[in-house]
């Protein structure tokens, strides 16, 4: 049963925590960026090794939600028509019909997005920032809401295709799924044994709790959480300090700041405040910008990293009061 539009944004988060937690477990942090990036209209990218649920946390998403879920596996020889769609021919009518693809969906899983080459992963990157899809010359706009969930492996390079800095880019999140410690480890075996099976949502017994009106009401009421001045000041700061700090090449564009910026206010919505403050931000730092980081090579020799990088750009940046 799907709720109704009178929900606010901390009941919202709260429904949506209480299902994915009883497919999810010890992944806290991932599926609070998910909420938010949805709420945010925004994208994520998913990292993390094999069987950390990366693919069951999209699916519990969907069926939370009440949405449509799609899944692409990308591959080396996958091009843009098996995503995109493509004109096919109906010999009863002898005319040509345009077949959407996969891509039409409200939760896109992209799976293992960096082992597709790079003409695949443009078409994806491009639905993402327009919401639409040019097919024989025609734009088609995509469902609403339309939001993807791109996963990559971290420890394997062969025959994988990076993503390049631009593209990452376009994602509002770069979240890490790692491994959960062990008492959340001790939980997944305990459910796995009485009979729960967590690689199915509907099996864990997540239910189709929320809807789209649901979504409309959340980003209507984050909409109405105010940014100060100083905050915009604060994110623009940030964004500047990452361009000019001695340990990295690349840093943080104006899309960031912006992303950011909405994430912030649908992060203080969620905790139930009226205004954005410095800790929303400050909380919301690395995995907004983490992958839109090039590090110098001297850095890397010296075992930083972009969230190590981002500490000490925090550290540089005084909050407003």
């Amino acid at each position: 049963m799907t709720g109704t539009a009178s929900t606010t944004a901390t009941e919202f988060y709260s429904r949506f925590r209480e299902q994915l937690a009883k497919a999810i477990v010890g992944q806290d942090d991932a599926i609070r960026l998910c909420a938010i990036a949805l709420v945010a209209q925004g994208h994520v990218l998913l990292e993390g090794v094999p069987g950390t649920g990366k693919t069951l946390l999209a699916k519990s998403i969907a069926r939370a939600l009440t949405l449509e879920y799609g899944r692409v596996q990308f591959t080396p020889d996958l091009m843009p028509a098996d995503i995109l769609g493509t004109s096919v021919y109906d010999l009863t009518t002898r005319t040509f019909a345009l077949r959407q693809g996969p891509i039409f969906t409200n939760i896109l899983l992209a799976d293992e997005i960096n082992r597709a080459p790079a003409k695949v992963q443009s078409a994806l990157l491009e639905a993402m920032e327009e919401h639409g899809v040019t097919l024989e010359g025609k734009q088609l706009a995509l469902p609403a809401p339309f939001f993807v969930l791109a996963t990559q492996n971290p420890i394997e390079y062969e025959g994988t295709y990076p993503l390049p800095e631009a593209q990452q880019d376009r994602f509002l999140f770069k979240v890490r799924l790692d491994y959960p410690v062990a008492a959340d480890e001790m939980e997944v075996l305990r459910r796995w044994e009485s009979g729960i099976e967590l690689r199915d949502p509907v099996k864990a017994g997540v239910e189709p709790a929320l809807g789209t009106a649901d979504i409309d009401a959340c980003r209507a009421q984050v909409a109405q959480v105010v940014l100060d001045e100083k905050i915009r000041r604060y994110v623009v700061d940030l964004a500047a300090a990452s361009r000019s700090a001695p340990e990295i090449a690349l840093g943080a564009s104006t899309r960031a700041e912006v992303l950011l910026m909405l994430a912030a206010r649908a992060y203080a919505a969620f905790e139930g405040d009226e205004f954005v403050t410095p800790d929303h931000v400050k909380a919301l730092l690395a995995p907004a910008f983490r992958h839109r980081l090039i590090l110098r090579p001297e850095a890397e020799v010296a075992g930083q990293t972009p969230d190590s990088v981002l500490d000490a750009v925090a550290s540089r940046v005084v909050p407003p009061r």
